[in-house]
């Protein structure tokens, strides 16, 4: 099977590369740009799969596909918000959410590999996905959370609300009060209802609210570690394949 990597930050594209080593996957090329992806598609035999990142140094991979015909399979890595991954879902594309699990690419990868007669029939909309990414509709994000208190329900205002956190299968709210609920939710549902500008998820288990941050101090193997102002039940980390989109969203 010939594989590639279409990814801009290098450190990421290392890391899928050893990542698909690890389920015996070799990785032949690593391509970091719109431009370099063009001229490496218009001299070389196109591969089997490709692991496509959205967003480019120079653009958005899409423009790739405006001046190459599409004759591989495509794994998408992307961290855009859950609403933007509506598109892959209504067009039948697989993606993967940085930071990549090892678990997602093996699920990944072994659903390619099912699909394997079909490869030559792929029929992807990009103009469809790009309007989507680039012109995102207008929504509407939660304002308040029911929890379970006892026998009562109590309601939070997302004002109230320092982060979000998994823990034994669990998904907690944590308020500014230092107290915290559990939800009848994931996570992963959670991106789709939380406006992105005040709250960013900066690993698999946590999200945060940027009003609660009281301190950024540099962590080992080029992480970040965040201080909160009330929450301190487990140490929060910046992932180091999120540091640099974490940046991004503090300015």
């Amino acid at each position: 099977m010939k594989v590639i990597i279409i990814e801009d930050e290098k450190p990421s594209a290392r890391r899928l590369k050893r990542m698909l080593e690890s389920i015996d996957i070799t990785t032949e090329t690593m391509l970091h740009s719109v431009e370099e992806s063009i001229q490496w598609f218009n001299t070389n035999a196109h591969p089997d799969l490709i692991f496509l990142d959205i967003q480019l140094s120079d653009g958005l991979s899409f423009e790739i596909f405006d001046q190459v015909e599409v004759k591989s399979a495509i794994i998408f890595t992307t961290a855009y918000d859950e609403y933007a991954l509506q598109a892959f879902k209504l067009n039948s594309i697989d993606y993967l959410l940085k930071p990549i699990d090892e678990e997602d690419l093996e699920a990944a990868v072994a659903k390619y590999k099912t699909r394997l007669p079909q490869k030559n029939n792929i029929a992807l909309d990009f103009e469809d996905i790009k309007k989507l990414l680039v012109n995102p509709i207008d929504r509407v994000y939660k304002k308040r959370f029911s929890v379970k208190v006892g026998q009562h329900l109590k309601l939070v205002n997302i004002d109230d609300v320092e982060c979000f956190y998994s823990e034994n299968k669990g998904t907690y709210l944590y308020t500014t009060e230092g107290r915290n609920y559990l939800l009848d939710t994931t996570l992963e549902a959670l991106e789709n209802e939380l406006e992105p500008e005040t709250f960013f998820r900066i690993n698999r288990k946590f999200y945060i609210n940027i009003n609660a941050i009281k301190d950024i101090i540099s962590y080992t193997n080029s992480r970040l570690q965040i201080k909160l102002n009330n929450f301190n039940e487990d140490e929060v980390i910046v992932a180091r394949e999120r540091v640099k989109d974490f940046k991004n969203w503090l300015e």
